[in-house]
């Protein structure tokens, strides 16, 4: 029904309608249905893995020993010598900090 004032046709949708122009055939729905819970279920898990802080440490932890792993590999000679470096700077810093 149109009111002088209106210029929308009777039975035409309003503000806040819902929108039925998605599929109408009830296994289409039911399709349709299944795939948005696939999607949101995929969701859920990608934010769950996100919020596991402990689990993303860990694997934080294993990508850098195995990038270490790997440098070794594939130079021992750099790594033996940045280990060195890196014992020998903590000893003059404990040194360092036992005179003060």
């Amino acid at each position: 029904m149109t009111g002088p004032d209106s210029t929308r046709p009777a039975g035409a949708p309003g503000p806040g309608a819902p929108d039925v122009s998605g599929p109408t055939d009830p296994d289409a729905i039911r399709a349709d249905i299944e795939a948005t819970r696939e999607q949101l279920g995929r969701t859920v898990d990608e934010l769950s893995h996100r919020l596991d802080v402990p689990t993303r440490a860990r694997e934080g932890a294993a990508r850098a020993r195995d990038t270490a792993v790997e440098t070794y590999r594939e130079n021992p000679p750099v790594v033996l010598g940045a280990a060195l470096a890196l014992v020998a700077l903590v000893v003059g810093l404990v040194i360092w900090r036992k005179k003060r």
